[in-house]
């Protein structure tokens, strides 16, 4: 599971890098991958300091650092 996850945030950081700044509920659509691996990949994004999440109104956004 850990190299799935690993793939998906690859998958995210490309999607981020080409679209910028989104919501989660736009990112997961996006990627067509499930929803609670692309989570756990934005996670792993985040630690890593790689991407800012922030709360927005009712979503949460997303972009790269």
């Amino acid at each position: 599971m850990i190299t799935e996850i690993g793939i998906v945030a690859g998958e995210v950081w490309h999607y981020l890098d080409k679209h910028g700044e989104i919501t989660l509920s736009q990112l997961v659509p996006g990627i067509k991958q499930p929803r609670d691996i692309t989570l756990m990949s934005v996670g792993w994004l985040a630690r890593e300091g790689h991407v800012v999440i922030w709360q927005e109104q009712s979503d949460l956004k997303i972009r790269l650092r």
